[in-house]
């Protein structure tokens, strides 16, 4: 059984020794995949580090995430773009709008998502969608670039049933974290009327621990509760849980 954590920043522990309990304990529960989204230049150099000691199980992304977003994006978005010629990427992300803490920036936010829907689109890579109370906003940006290369995660997907048919329409999974455990959050009921195969696990690690670690720092081997509350509401086995999203990752992915 193969887990994957499609949107963890594991990186941010830097510690050597609390890093390496931390990956220590995705093996022990079988969280063998873990995908890196990036921030903001300086989580460049953490990125790489973590996937330099494990390879075999961490994959980087680029890009600048919407709450990052500031007069100097331009600047910060060239120096990002830089940093991917001889790095493997896997994704662009994580990128799009964030409306909670700022509306002001909202026109830089937007242009900085489309430039980098750009670099997804030239470099053949899925994107992975930071949205938080934005939904139209994003849709807006989504369909206007609407085509067959247009595809990826909506990372941390807390939307109604109407948003996530219009994401997974757009050619989107939906990443299904610690929420979805939150009884009063109501995602386990907009999941019961969307397919299984149109989602893939998450913890975005550290934050959003699941029950019944909420309110505490979240790490990536909490996925097994994510899975364990997924098995619940599809009426499958927690393997058939890993099997079938970790099969959707490598699909996003190709790796």
């Amino acid at each position: 059984m193969i887990f994957t954590d499609t949107h963890t920043h594991l990186y941010y522990e830097q510690d050597a020794e609390k890093q390496a309990q931390l990956m220590e304990r995705c093996f022990e529960n079988d969280v063998n995949r873990l995908f890196l989204p990036n921030v903001d230049v300086k989580s460049i150099e953490m990125i790489d580090d973590l996937v330099k000691k494990y390879p075999e199980n961490c994959f980087a992304m680029a890009g600048l995430h919407p709450c990052d977003v500031k007069e100097d994006y331009l600047a910060v978005l060239e120096e990002i773009y830089n940093s991917i010629s001889g790095r493997k990427i896997y994704a662009i992300g994580e990128i799009g709008i964030d409306l909670y803490w700022d509306k002001t920036t909202l026109e830089f936010q937007q242009d900085a998502f489309r430039k980098q829907f750009g670099w997804a689109k030239d470099l053949g890579l899925p994107i992975v969608i930071h949205c938080r109370e934005a939904f139209n906003e994003v849709f807006e940006v989504l369909e206007s670039e609407r085509d067959e290369k247009l595809r990826g995660i909506f990372h941390c997907f807390t939307g109604n049933v109407e948003q996530a048919k219009q994401a997974i329409d757009l050619n989107f999974h939906l990443g299904i974290g610690g929420v979805v455990t939150y009884k009063k959050a109501g995602l386990d009921l907009v999941l019961s009327e969307i397919p299984l195969h149109n989602l893939v696990l998450e913890t975005d690690s550290p934050y959003l621990a699941p029950v019944p670690f909420r309110g505490k720092p979240n790490e990536s081997s909490y996925l097994i509760y994510i899975a364990q509350k997924l098995s619940d509401i599809y009426g499958v086995s927690v393997e058939e849980i890993a099997n079938v999203t970790t099969e959707n990752s490598k699909t996003i992915f190709g790796v």
